[in-house]
């Protein structure tokens, strides 16, 4: 028996040594530390360790590292390249929008990083890929939330007003409020470009997107006609002005369908006297369409229908 007891000690104590050699008494905190998991004594050396992780695509024990430097060395320079391995662990993981915020930090807490364009470009990709029809997700989840790029391009824009993507990522801000039908908003974004980057490469296209905008705010000939016709004169300068622009065509051709458009109005206008019985006031309209929109679809049902109350007055 005493036998067993004095083995049974010996185990302890050479599990204690064993234990002792994987954890170290810390004053500071009144515990036992594993050295293994102990901040390290430099935030150089922290970010070595939290490096090696990330490397051998442990994301997992890299962001416990990362996050241990943020923690224990906020100030110091590797500070700023762990709040950006953050971020490129949120976007290898494909929780993008998590991502965009987590480099933001960098330029919001660390604007002397190296690595300020970098982060802006990165960001712009994200705002591309929302863009393109990615969905938000957190934890595997989506988000049903509005388009975030135009959170994140007004950001890249924010973060670099006259930086090499600014002017592009304005001209696509538009584009997403256009598709999104928001329609007064985008043609501001594209007024922006035209104001701010007159020597972009965007300017052009700005200028036939806000003629699109103004087009795209009279959907229908019963809309107010005054839309129609600034929408037509926006198209009508830019072809003015880049007769050789790829853009042209299309141009010309939506000038055509809103000359159609302002014709169907005008006769939307004179049916509506006709119905009324003010005759003359019917008569004018569909003069209008049939000397202004000779071209038109309109022009041959006008000359119809004003024949028509021709033949009427004859008759009484």
């Amino acid at each position: 028996m005493r036998r067993v007891i004095f083995i049974s000690i010996i185990s302890i104590l050479l599990m204690a040594d064993l234990a002792h050699a994987f954890w170290i008494w810390s004053p500071k905190t009144g515990k036992w530390v594993n050295p293994k998991y102990a901040v390290k004594p430099t935030p150089a050396e922290q970010l070595d360790s939290a490096l090696r992780f990330y490397q051998e695509d442990r994301l997992k024990e890299a962001r416990r590292e990362f996050e241990r430097l943020l923690q224990h060395y906020s100030k110091s320079q590797q500070a700023a390249d762990a709040q950006y391995y953050l971020g490129m662990i949120e976007e290898k993981q494909g929780r993008l929008y998590e991502a965009y915020l987590g480099y933001q930090k960098v330029i919001d807490k660390y604007p002397f990083s190296s690595r300020i364009n970098e982060i802006i470009e990165r960001q712009f990709r994200i705002a591309e890929q929302f863009m393109q029809g990615q969905k938000r997700k957190a934890l595997g989840i989506t988000l049903p939330v509005e388009n975030p790029a135009i959170e994140i391009f007004r950001k890249v824009i924010d973060n670099s007003t006259y930086g090499p993507l600014a002017a592009e990522a304005q001209y696509k801000l538009g584009l997403i409020l256009k598709s999104l039908g928001r329609f007064f908003e985008a043609e501001d974004e594209f007024n922006k470009v035209i104001k701010n980057y007159p020597q972009s490469e965007w300017v052009t296209a700005a200028e036939f997107q806000i003629a699109e905008c103004r087009a795209n705010i009279s959907p229908s000939p019963d809309y107010d006609q005054e839309a129609t016709r600034e929408a037509k004169e926006k198209f009508q300068e830019f072809v003015l002005s880049h007769s050789d622009a790829a853009l042209s065509s299309q141009a010309e051709k939506n000038i055509r369908e809103l000359q159609e458009r302002e014709a169907q109005g005008y006769y939307d206008t004179a049916v509506f006297y006709e119905k009324q019985r003010a005759y003359n006031a019917a008569k004018i309209y569909y003069n209008i369409v049939i000397e202004d929109y000779p071209r038109s679809l309109w022009a041959a049902k006008a000359l119809s229908k004003l024949h028509a109350l021709e033949q009427q007055n004859k008759g009484e």
